[in-house]
């Protein structure tokens, strides 16, 4: 049986841990995770059933290892562990903005990374991954890669000079879209609505949006204008949303976060 291990077990490393677990890809007594947290210790140890060891000696004999720790302690980290990790393992790092030259400058040579970028979505299993290979990943490591992130959402594979602008647009974007769900609530909430009747109304309008656009595969410009009747209500608040220049705040927004993305991994 494939082993695995999780170093760094905050939010995203427990989330990756407990879908790869339950989607069967790894039974419990083969997987190791470390973590310097008391409550996610007991957390995994006591409700996930895995064992929780020290680092290094996680990495003994795994086949694959997913580095889920601060962007700021992978270095240390995976100088601590590489003379203990396996030569043919498969590294996955989603530590936000660390190239795929640092993470490699720290590993033995002929390790095999895979960048990959995240969102909160995949907490849920919805998430949004896009993933980078390192030039010493064989294909069918790649594709192992994509397999098991897959338990997490949908995964797209991209060149590494392009994960800034994934960091701002589907790393960053939930965070956007909770702030257009907050700005709904309360205009419903200014019209008379009751909070938890705007918010049910926010959040399933939202959801089902994104699923009506997800299984047309219509573009969202032709959803749009089939929503919207000339002289109608949509269209009057369209050209107030069009006034207020969402659509230029959100091009400004995906910018400025592409752009910090680019001076944190500097």
């Amino acid at each position: 049986m494939a082993r695995l291990a999780v170093l760094g077990a905050g939010v995203m490393g427990t989330a990756i841990l407990t879908a790869l677990v339950e989607a069967g890809a790894f039974g419990t007594a083969d997987v190791r995770a470390a973590t310097l947290d008391e409550a996610s210790q007991r957390h995994l140890a006591d409700e996930v059933g895995v064992r929780v060891v020290a680092a290094r000696q996680a990495v003994v004999g795994a086949d694959v290892v997913v580095v889920a720790v601060k962007p700021a302690e992978v270095g240390a980290l995976l100088e601590q562990v590489r003379d203990e990790l396996p030569e043919d393992a498969l590294l996955i790092s989603v530590a936000a903005g660390v190239t795929l030259d640092t993470l490699e400058s720290h590993l033995p040579e002929g390790t095999a990374v895979v960048r990959v970028m995240p969102n909160t979505p995949a907490l849920i299993r919805e998430g949004m991954l896009a993933m980078t290979p390192g030039k010493e990943c064989r294909r069918s490591q790649v594709e192992r890669a994509r397999e098991l992130l897959g338990h997490l959402g949908s995964v797209v594979e991209v060149p590494e000079k392009q994960q800034d602008a994934v960091t701002g647009l589907s790393g960053s974007g939930p965070a956007y879209v909770f702030a257009f769900a907050d700005a709904l609530v309360e205009a419903g909430v200014v019209q008379g609505l009751p909070r938890p009747v705007a918010t049910e109304l926010a959040v399933q309008t939202l959801y089902g949006a994104a699923a009506l656009l997800r299984r047309s595969g219509d573009h969202p410009a032709i959803l749009r204008e089939r929503v919207t009747s000339p002289g109608g209500t949509t269209a009057a608040g369209l050209r107030v949303l069009d006034a207020a220049g969402l659509r230029s705040a959100v091009v400004d927004a995906v910018e400025a976060a592409t752009e910090r993305s680019r001076e944190l991994g500097a």
